[in-house]
Formats: structure tokens, sequence, C-alpha cells
């Protein structure tokens, strides 16, 4: 190197480029690590996160308010979620004081009745199926001091929520009892919504059934206070579907 400025120079530049990158490295992502080993659940996880993510999103902005809404969060609940067909805000006897709105979508086919449980913050979710379609609907109370003031429920169509999802026509969304919904074709939907969900459910929220000559893998995720099943069809059956890390 010889005692020159050029060799000083670079004797200093190489002993900053090792210090640099011994104490401030280049990061380094390894994609596979993040790699689930079950492929069915991986599928499904890629299906129905994006989903999810806007149901949670609803649920805490709703389950949030716990006294009577204004006018500014009734604008914010309907320009942070446009895919919702509507608001009603009930008074404690459930007359309907407030709505959004004003002429619904979809009538009601019946009289809704809702149930609530004591220190809980979200209602029973229901499902309407209506002539125009299925109109979902859960809500939370609302107080005044200490008292009951009311209600809030939101609604809208659950086959909306497939606009959310990368693959529409490779997942099924369930609610035991209420529907089965899927663009997808080829589904065995009745013997999907035959199977005995709530016995399922009681021991188990995710794992692999068989429906109409099919394997499906399946998730239970809340839907305000009840639990709904998103799935799609296993793409390998073989493997066994434990393990579920949401």
């Amino acid at each position: 190197m010889g005692d020159t400025w050029e060799g000083t120079k670079g004797a200093a530049k190489t002993a900053w480029t090792s210090t640099n990158e011994f104490v401030n490295p280049n990061p380094q992502i390894d994609l596979d690590s993040y790699k689930m080993e079950n492929p069915n659940q991986e599928k499904l996880a890629r299906l129905f996160t994006p989903v999810d993510q806007h149901v949670l999103r609803l649920m805490r902005f709703v389950s949030d308010q716990d006294l009577r809404p204004n006018e500014e969060w009734m604008h914010l609940l309907v320009q942070r979620f446009p895919w919702i067909n509507g608001v009603i805000v009930t008074d404690p006897e459930g007359r309907i004081t407030e709505r959004r709105p004003p002429v619904p979508v979809k009538p009601f086919s019946s009289p809704l009745w809702f149930e609530a449980v004591w220190r809980e913050t979200m209602l029973t979710t229901l499902v309407d199926n209506t002539e125009l379609g299925p109109e979902l609907y859960f809500g939370t109370p609302i107080y005044k001091d200490v008292n009951l003031d009311g209600l809030i429920v939101v609604h809208f169509d659950p086959r909306s929520l497939f606009s959310f999802c990368p693959e529409p026509e490779q997942l099924i969304i369930l609610a035991p009892n209420r529907g089965v919904w899927t663009p997808a074709s080829g589904v065995d939907t009745s013997a999907l919504f035959a199977l005995p969900w709530s016995e399922i459910l009681k021991d188990k929220v995710g794992g692999q059934v068989e429906a109409g000559g099919k394997f499906y893998t399946w998730l239970a995720r809340y839907v305000g206070r009840d639990l709904f099943v998103y799935a799609t069809e296993s793409v390998d059956p073989k493997i066994d579907n434990k393990g579920w890390f949401f």
C-alpha cells in the first residue's frame, strides 16, 4: 500500500466499510420462512385474510360506539365502509329512530329479533334471506348514563365480501344454519350447509370436512358475536389441518 495519501485513504475506506457492514448490516428477508407448511391452510389464509380484515375493522368501528351516534359518526361509517348497505339506530324498545338510507335496499322479510348478553359489546348476528338476496345484520347496544338507550345495527350483503378476496371463485363463506355463499361453481353448497356445524364448532375452530365428495379446509372467525366459516377446497386432503396460528 505504501506510506501515501492514497494508501491511507484506501485503508480507511476499507475499515469503514467493514465496520459499517458489521454495525449496520444490509437487511435480508427470507421469504420462505413465512410460508406455511400446510398448503391447505396457506391457500385458505391467502383467500380469507383480506376479507376478514375488512370485517374486523367494521366490527371495531361499530363496537367502539356505545353512545347514540351523531351525524359525524354516521357520515364517517359510510365513508370508511362504502360496501355496507346501511345502518339502523333504535330506541330502547327497538323502534327505529334513524336509518341510512331512509329507504332500505332490501326490506325485512320478517321482524328481526336481536339478542344481547350482559357486558358483551356485540349483538347476535342475523341473516335475513330476502327475495332480493341475503342481508347480514350485526350491531351493538348504546347507553345513556348506565341505562340502555337503544341499538346500532349495521347491515350488508355477505356476498359483497368476495370483492376483497384475491380469488373469489375459490372462497366459500358459511353462516351455520343460515346460509352458504360462494361465486364458485361445482361446490355442493347444500351438502356443506347440512353438516352439523353447531356440533363441529363446539370443539374446533378449524379443520377439514368432506361434503359432496370433496374435501374443504375451513376456519371459523367472528362476524359480530357469532362464528362464521371461511372454507376452500383442500389442495391435498391427506394433510392434517391441525395447528392453525390464527
